[in-house]
């Protein structure tokens, strides 16, 4: 973690945040978060990245001032990749939470955040030379529902599978929801290829309303690509030609193997190098 971070709108040293064990965020994860790569000064997809803050905050029933705008929250970010000198590469992590009380009473609904900046990996800049092993997580199952979409600081289903594949070996795992169907992986969400068509799981069956998701498909369908959001089955994973992965830090990642199925990455690696690779390079078209 870098030397500075900021409370509130303000710049301080980590070690002068103060979170209380009353904090509702603490005691019931009630909040949300995002997380933003800032490459060589630029906020990627920050329009994306803000709509779905605010819209994570209105359902979760904050409250802000006129002054907590996406632009404000936009120059705090740019302001502290900056004062850490990591404008060339870092990963943001944007944590809203509410204040301390009970379940039923609480200090009201007004908005308390943190950013914090990461010095970037540079390997996330480029697709992934060695595929991915995934697992089926099964200690889990993420409920579709009002809150299913958002980026909720109650990550413990995420954090039990992200525990889980590292013990058995894999890079990540795949969630599935109650009705068995494929929601997402512990940090991203997931698509596959069947004859020639990309597919991923609509929103409505659990999965977080990813960033990188979101772009990508708006990318597929201006530039014509066949897509479908749709219920996926464990089944249609293991029968795919091609599993791939994507977030706001990597792009897309493609999968070499869940369970006993191979997969080869000849799609992923077009979509990557139509839409990913412009994205995080754009200084090389």
């Amino acid at each position: 973690m870098s030397t500075y971070a900021n409370w509130n709108g303000k710049i301080v040293l980590d070690d002068e945040i103060k979170i209380s064990p009353n904090n509702r965020s603490f005691r019931y994860g009630d909040g949300c978060f995002e997380t933003i790569k800032v490459i060589n000064g630029r906020t990627l997809l920050a329009d994306l990245h803000f709509q779905r803050l605010f819209t994570s905050l209105a359902i979760l029933r904050f409250t802000f001032p006129a002054s907590l705008t996406a632009n404000s929250l936009h120059a705090q970010i740019l302001e502290l990749v900056a004062a850490n000198s990591e404008q060339k590469l870092s990963r943001i992590r944007l944590v809203v939470y509410r204040g301390g009380g009970g379940l039923y009473e609480n200090e009201g609904n007004a908005v308390n955040y943190i950013i914090q900046s990461f010095r970037g990996d540079p390997t996330t800049n480029t697709l992934n030379q060695k595929g991915l092993i995934l697992g089926f997580y099964e200690d889990s199952k993420k409920s579709p529902d009002l809150f299913s979409s958002i980026k909720s600081n109650n990550y413990l289903g995420y954090s039990m599978g992200a525990m889980w594949a590292k013990e058995k070996g894999y890079d990540d795992c795949i969630i599935c929801n109650a009705f068995d169907r494929v929601a997402d992986a512990t940090i991203a969400n997931i698509f596959i290829v069947q004859n020639g068509v990309i597919k991923t799981p609509l929103t409505t069956e659990g999965c977080i309303n990813g960033v990188m998701r979101a772009y990508l498909l708006a990318s597929m369908s201006k530039e014509g690509v066949p897509y479908l959001e749709q219920q996926l089955t464990p089944k249609d994973v293991l029968d795919a030609s091609e599993v791939f992965l994507t977030n706001a830090n990597y792009g897309i990642r493609w999968v070499q193997k869940v369970g006993n199925t191979n997969y080869s990455n000849s799609i992923s690696s077009i979509l990557y190098n139509n839409f990913i690779h412009p994205l995080f390079n754009p200084d090389c078209l």
